[in-house]
């Protein structure tokens, strides 16, 4: 969406004079490209937004100074759908962003922008936000490794935020090893995030065994279910034997409020969203639209200018289930679910260590397919929102390819700050596909 020349080859060279020095660093050199949603000092965060055209960030995100601080080099900003919302990329408000396996495809969202760069190979890795699968659901689209960590593990700082007790920053990237090192290099707590949790933080490459032996890994029958394309069913049933060929256990469990994820989601989501996007009324943030009478005209004016129709629909939404008369009939309720969706993954993860599932029902289908049956692109979420309303990690593994080409996912959840054990699954998964 954006390059920053100048400003990366300034980075570079500063990580050769270390090198030369014999300092070391994690990324030292790395070049990082940013979905354009996270405070990069000096550079343009718009959220694929116009209301947000212009801003140049002040100062960084904690993720991005962790990076930093391990050296790694910021290339730019990826395009991403307005605000996050969206499965496709194709709700951002400046270009479109296709598909790097079929350029007539979308390449997921909302961090699509991310994934086409790093299944592209344009980037070495990406930063995405993964709000009910905007990390997951594109890195399966396009063939990488999306890592949404437990809600938590990183801090939220200078991410712009959509629904706040739901959104996660992640890395994207060509393998899982890469994904753990990223993810070290980002964990921990946070003064400035008082949703981050103060937990020490693993050295996660040393749990990429390359083998499963006394892992015992779940499979929930309500994640195959009417809907899901058939050839990611067998590729994700295919993914499962081998990993109990590489030595897990398989063991049948239940999570029987999935049927309920997509629902409660869209009323959490939306409600969250309807207050964070408040702000952007052109005197607090924002541009502001020139005409208005009055301040409430000035408002109606900026936000109707600035905003696209997906944004506007999901603050109408969110306003709507906030309002007086609905507030207990659907956000209180959405609430409780939620609840029960949480509760199904621990009594799950009481008898397994990670649960195996598709990444999303379908590949990747034409730009322009779904744009006008918003109903459709959300339940292109089922599959991964559950782990955002539960807080849980999860991993998206690429694990086969349809018979057009197009990459299929498998996803492995984790429990609460099990980001160990889905990297491990993840990395022996990909370690004897690529040995096969």
């Amino acid at each position: 969406m954006s390059l920053d020349a100048d400003g990366a080859l300034a980075q570079a060279e500063e990580a050769d004079r270390k090198r030369a020095a014999g300092e070391e660093a994690s990324l030292l050199g790395i070049p990082v490209a940013i979905k354009d949603v996270l405070n990069v000092t000096g550079q343009p965060c718009t959220c694929g937004s116009q209301i947000l055209q212009g801003y140049v960030a002040p100062y960084d995100a904690t993720a991005i100074a962790k990076l930093r601080a391990a050296g790694a080099v910021f290339v730019g900003r990826t395009n991403m759908d307005e605000f996050a919302m969206g499965g496709t990329t194709e709700n951002s408000s400046f270009q479109v962003t296709r598909n790097p396996h079929d350029l007539d495809c979308v390449p997921g969202g909302s961090s699509g922008g991310s994934a086409a760069a790093v299944g592209g190979g344009i980037a070495l890795a990406a930063l995405g936000s993964d709000t009910g699968g905007s990390i997951r659901q594109p890195a399966s689209f396009c063939g990488c490794v999306g890592l949404k960590p437990t809600y938590g593990r990183i801090s939220r700082y200078g991410l712009t935020a959509f629904a706040s007790s739901l959104d996660q920053i992640g890395p994207m990237t060509h393998d899982v090893r890469d994904a753990a090192i990223l993810l070290e290099a980002m964990a921990g707590v946070d003064p400035m995030d008082s949703t981050s949790v103060d937990q020490s933080v693993p050295v996660y490459t040393a749990a990429l065994s390359g083998d499963l032996k006394g892992m015992t890994l779940g499979l929930p029958q309500e994640y195959f279910v009417e809907g899901v394309d058939p050839e990611v069913e067998a590729a994700v049933r295919a993914a499962v034997e081998r990993c109990r060929e590489l030595g897990a256990e398989i063991r049948e469990v239940s999570l029987p409020h999935t049927e309920y994820a997509i629902a409660t989601y869209y009323v959490i989501a939306t409600a969250e969203a309807s207050a964070n996007l408040a702000r952007f009324d052109g005197v607090r943030y924002g541009s502001r639209a020139e005409g208005g009478t009055d301040p409430i005209d000035m408002y109606g004016k900026t936000r109707a200018q600035g905003f696209g129709e997906e944004v506007k629909r999901r603050i109408i939404l969110g306003t709507y289930v906030l309002s007086s008369g609905y507030h207990d009939a659907y956000y209180l309720t959405g609430q409780k679910v939620r609840t029960l969706i949480r509760c199904d993954f621990e009594q799950a993860f009481e008898t397994c260590d990670a649960i195996l599932t598709p990444v999303s029902p379908t590949a990747a289908y034409k730009i322009g397919e779904k744009i006008n049956d918003p109903l459709q692109m959300y339940l292109g979420d089922m599959f991964t929102a559950t782990v955002n309303l539960a807080g849980n990690c999860g991993l998206a593994v690429p694990c086969g390819k349809t018979s057009t080409g197009l990459p299929i996912g498998l996803q492995v959840i984790g429990p609460d700050f099990g980001e160990a054990q889905v990297l491990r699954v993840g990395h022996a998964y990909e370690q004897s596909e690529a040995a096969s």
